[in-house]
């Protein structure tokens, strides 16, 4: 069984998404971190981040495991700002810490997305696919939760 981590990017650390997270770590098992509890600052192309600064050590974290599933509300049609600028600093280890983005070769990359509506749009998926193939990542499988009454459904969706 692989061992995953599932990274929780959205504004509220109790909402959907955090329940379908939760939902998901206990169907597949795993480990679940939220990124609220985590100062990670905006991609800086000159590599200057503020003291205290948490990327570095969570991207260390992220290669001892085998799979890395990254869940996100649909925000516009796409992942939320809080992700964006976790994925948006992946760059830091293509550039300053090779050593690091290195190991992520091989590894396996999901997403759970969750909405209001049953489907998501395939768009949705399409910058977590590219970016697990340009980090020579393996990709899937995608998961989608939404809202029932007060309870949160999660389906596999491609995997």
């Amino acid at each position: 069984m692989a061992k995953t981590l599932i990274i929780l990017g959205s504004a509220r650390g109790e909402g959907n998404t955090a329940k379908a997270a939760q939902q998901l770590e206990s169907d597949i098992g795993g480990k679940l971190v939220d990124l609220l509890d985590y100062r990670i600052a905006p991609y800086d192309y000159e590599n200057n981040y503020p003291e205290g600064d948490d990327f570095i050590a969570m991207a260390k974290r992220l290669v001892i495991y085998d799979r890395i599933v990254f869940a996100s509300p649909v925000y516009w049609y796409s992942m939320s700002g809080l992700l964006k600028d976790f994925f948006d600093r992946l760059t830091d280890l293509l550039t300053f810490h090779k050593d690091i983005g290195r190991r992520l070769r091989g590894k396996q990359m999901g997403v759970l997305s969750c909405s209001a509506e049953q489907t998501v749009n395939p768009g949705f998926y399409e910058p977590f696919r590219l970016s697990a193939e340009y980090l020579g990542m393996t990709y899937g499988p995608e998961w989608h939760a939404w809202v029932r009454g007060s309870r949160v459904e999660v389906q596999m969706v491609n995997g």
